[in-house]
């Protein structure tokens, strides 16, 4: 007999070999019937594969990220097989499951691809998944797995690479793939299938290797879900970043200028700084002092914080100088600065916290395919903020920086999130720096203050960053997308590669601990994401432009202009639209740039000095004074500003 340990800590006996899916069925048969994936003692198995230890097993259906993970790479494998026989002689390499779905890299060598050729191959998935084809797992030897792949060197390539005896396929119908394990029982739950997209790859993300063609798709248990997916991908569409940056003129890019490297217009530098001014004066009020630190440093400098060995591929090559041997980096992180400050002076217990905070800009040099809109940049600015505090400052310190995380996200409209605890994998050492004391000490930390909160977290092992575990912010946003959004860390590490120290109350030196944070994020990447949840009906309050003014005729063109200088009195961003072109165009026009409320000034409005007021989206508030005009925006301010 073993013993089979469930999530909720209940422990049953079995017959050694018995199955995930047996184990399903001795709970309920509803249950068996959702089941489509399972992993024991944190190892992703079959449903099917044979248990023969005592051990932790979880179950997962399709309402599971892990289920879902399995669904979609399983269909990865449908998509392949529907690829291989509508294209005879292709070579296929990797195909993944994705956060939205799966992809398959192919080598179409002869043969093209294009959006109309999408159908053929959805249908032919659907009959391929209609045949119920089980998903089987075998190993292999090095020796057989090369002979059946022999005319692939994608595939070769992956088998070089692997250890004798670790070496296994996947077949289900008459398809055969090189494969891991993590699959659902059999092709027949696969009702629902979207070939997405086709885009070029890159082997291995490699752009020195052969382009191979990245096919995108997604597949669901039932068509209703697809439909509804397909309905959220068009208003997605409406909402992508690019396109409103576009429309609402917030920044464009220049290949002149550089892939990755965004420039900001007007407007969106006008954004821009509103959203620093808003966080900068909630720093000061908890303590922040501002630095600036230059967009360059020594190499030397980023070998001692370790960011070199860890990022050096990923930055822009280094900086040579006419002196010998000087070398420096464009800098992938504004923390290594932020020590050197720290260090700049002797500081003592009292002294501490110090808490310096900066929207520094850096860079890192991202592969071309990678790079999209806002979100995947090879420039980028940081409000990046790192607090070196005594070992007893840590947890009221941390704490209060959620604090400011969660104002910055209720004040911006995120009010669907989760927590993430990310920890180190002890499984894999060489991923990280420092003393494993301190990694517990960190981890510890970071979960008492995430309970203390009562923030909803989980805790994620691997996702820690090289120096440190930390406690990452994941919101939803309106059509329900998750997004890493505000980070803070823990670091014992980087005090201890400066030297960093301060002088306790016993006179000895002491190691500071260090907090880095950043609410944003980067600021473009959360311009993008703010543009795509709120589909650019920003909070009134940072919106570039609250009212437009619109003119009847030529005639109100001076009470047009006292009325804006009456709401810039009271603080209110307006601009009046003067052009000789009908109301009802004017009216269209302010609605497509999201300005939050339109005056419509004429005749009566000039004769009883008032307003006629109508609110994006249609609603007409009647005429009103200006005055009551400004306590309305007020209210709305208030509404949306939080105080921190």
């Amino acid at each position: 007999m073993i013993h089979i340990t469930l999530p909720d800590g209940s422990v049953k006996s079995f017959d050694k070999g018995v199955t995930p899916m047996d184990v399903a069925k001795s709970i309920s048969e509803g249950l068996a019937r959702n089941v489509i994936s399972a992993s024991f003692n944190d190892i992703k198995v079959e449903t099917v594969t044979p248990l023969t230890t005592d051990g932790a097993l979880v179950l997962y259906t399709w309402r599971d990220d892990e289920g879902k993970t399995a669904f979609w790479h399983s269909s990865a494998h449908v998509l392949a097989q529907a690829i291989e026989e509508l294209y005879p002689g292709v070579k296929l390499t990797i195909g993944p499951a994705i956060d939205n779905g799966f992809y398959y890299d192919v080598d179409f060598g002869e043969h093209t691809i294009s959006e109309k050729d999408f159908k053929a191959i959805e249908n032919k998935m659907l009959e391929i998944a209609r045949g119920k084809h089980d998903f089987k797992m075998r190993s292999v030897s090095k020796a057989e797995a090369l002979a059946l792949y022999k005319d692939n060197e994608f595939k070769t390539e992956l088998i070089e690479n692997l250890e004798d005896g670790t070496i296994t396929f996947c077949d289900h119908s008459t398809f055969t793939d090189l494969c891991r394990g993590g699959h659902i029982p059999n092709t027949s739950i696969i009702k629902a299938v979207k070939v997405l997209s086709v885009a070029g790859a890159y082997w291995r993300g490699d752009e020195n290797k052969p382009q191979l063609t990245r096919v995108y798709g997604i597949s669901f248990p039932k068509q209703k879900e697809l439909t509804e997916y397909l309905q959220l991908l068009e208003e997605a569409k409406k909402r992508d970043h690019r396109k409103l940056g576009k429309e609402l003129e917030l920044f464009t890019f220049s290949q002149k200028v550089g892939q990755g490297l965004p420039l900001w217009l007007p407007k969106g530098a006008a954004l821009r700084e509103r959203l620093e001014n808003f966080l900068k004066a909630a720093q000061k009020k908890a303590g922040y002092e501002m630095v600036v630190t230059p967009h360059i440093g020594q190499k030397e400098l980023y070998v001692t914080s370790g960011h070199y060995a860890k990022y050096g591929e990923d930055s822009f090559q280094p900086i040579h100088t006419p002196k010998e041997d000087e070398e420096f980096l464009l800098k992938p992180m504004n923390c290594p600065h932020h020590c050197e400050i720290y260090k700049s002076s002797q500081w003592s217990y009292k002294d501490l916290p110090k808490r310096f905070a900066e929207f520094g800009t850096v860079y890192r040099y991202e592969q071309s395919g990678e790079l999209h809109g806002l979100t995947r940049v090879r420039g980028f600015t940081q409000d990046d903020a790192h607090l070196f505090c005594t070992p007893e400052q840590l947890d009221k310190e941390f704490k209060n920086v959620i604090d400011l995380v969660l104002y910055v996200f209720g004040s911006l409209g995120f009010e669907n999130f989760t927590a993430q605890v990310s920890i180190r994998d002890p499984k894999d050492p060489d991923k990280y720096i420092g003393d494993v004391s301190n990694w517990e000490k960190a981890e510890q930390a970071i979960i008492n203050a995430a309970k203390d909160k009562g923030l909803d977290y989980v805790i994620e092992t691997g996702e820690a960053a090289f120096y440190g575990p930390k406690l990452d912010f994941m919101v939803k946003d309106a059509l329900g997308r998750r997004w890493q959004l505000g980070t803070i860390q823990v670091d014992y590490n980087l005090p201890e590669r400066f030297d960093l120290s301060y002088k306790g109350s016993d006179n000895e030196l002491h190691r500071p601990v260090m907090i880095h944070r950043a609410p944003f994020g980067s600021m473009e990447r959360f311009v993008a994401l703010l543009l795509e949840h709120t589909g650019g009906n920003f909070p009134i309050w940072l919106m570039p432009i609250q009212v437009k003014i619109l003119s009847l005729s030529e005639k109100y063109e001076k009470y047009s202009e006292k009325v804006l200088n009456l709401l810039e009195n009271h603080e209110i961003r307006a601009l009046v639209d003067h052009r000789n072109e009908t109301i009802g165009k004017k009216i269209r026009e302010a609605e497509m740039e999201k300005h939050p409320y339109m005056l419509i000034i004429g005749e009566q409005e000039e004769n009883e000095n008032k307003v006629t007021v109508r609110k994006h989206g249609g609603e007409d508030l009647g005429m009103i004074s200006i005055e009551d005009f400004a306590k309305i925006i007020k209210v709305d301010i208030d509404k949306t500003l939080k105080t921190f």
